[in-house]
């Protein structure tokens, strides 16, 4: 069974919701990261995003930005994160965060062959607009990758386009804005929830904007999943690893 589609199908089997955790790859050095990936399987993360580090992240708000372009001045490329990939086990499901750029200057074909050999379930490509997603798209399935879409309330009318090129799951963008900003109201977030749902089988999780546990708490009520980002990149710049995975089960507890 696909790792992504195993993740939610579990939590929904036990009437609960997915948790998702993004982490900068890299930040705050490749042994941190590679020490997490390698304990995951303790914390109550189902999915976890890992960031490629990029110097112009567009979606990303300043803690995520400052992370990433640390791990970039430490010289972290995306060869060193395929490499300390190969070197984690862990039977949770992993995903990248990665921008165009990186994919296209490496290869598309390369990248993606790579990514699955690694461990990888999907990608996330936030600068990539669906009208030009074709090719990447044909060959994460060819691999057996999923490429997952976002979908904002300011991209709601384009859901049918969207969706025809999706799979995984749907990222709902929960601000207008970049990663860490304030979220949109949630009457709209429901309202464009419950609009993917009714146009999707795959399921729907909510991410930018959620920092608290109250707040994965209100997303899980009317989502698939809730899906925390930048209070999990600062916390990895302060705390040894298994301080963050107790944070990240007070983050994500029910």
């Amino acid at each position: 069974m696909d790792k992504i589609k195993k993740a939610f199908d579990e939590k929904l089997k036990n009437g609960k919701k997915a948790n998702i955790g993004y982490i900068v790859g890299g930040y705050p050095d490749l042994n941190y990261t590679k020490e997490l990936i390698n304990n995951l399987d303790k914390c109550s993360l189902d999915i976890l995003e890992i960031g490629i580090p990029y110097t112009d992240p567009l979606a990303d708000g300043k803690v995520i930005f400052d992370a990433s372009f640390k791990a970039c001045q430490n010289g972290v490329t995306t060869d060193d994160v395929f490499k300390m990939l190969k070197e984690c086990k862990t039977n949770k499901c992993l995903v990248f965060l990665v921008y165009y750029n990186l994919v296209f200057s490496y290869g598309l074909e390369s990248f993606v062959k790579k990514a699955k050999e690694v461990g990888i379930s999907g990608l996330i490509v936030p600068d990539l607009p669906c009208e030009e997603s074709d090719k990447l798209f044909e060959i994460c399935k060819n691999h057996g990758l999923s490429l997952i879409p976002l979908i904002s309330v300011t991209s709601e009318y384009r859901l049918p386009k969207l969706l025809e090129k999706s799979s995984g799951f749907i990222y709902a963008v929960g601000s207008i804005g970049v990663t860490g900003g304030k979220q949109t109201p949630i009457n709209r977030l429901k309202h464009m929830v419950g609009d993917i749902k009714n146009a999707t089988n795959l399921p729907v999780a909510v991410g930018f904007g959620i920092r608290t546990n109250d707040d994965v708490k209100l997303t899980k009520s009317y989502a698939d999943g809730a899906i925390v980002g930048t209070s999990i990149v600062k916390l990895c710049g302060n705390l040894s690893v298994g301080e963050l995975l107790k944070e990240i089960d007070e983050i994500f507890k029910d």
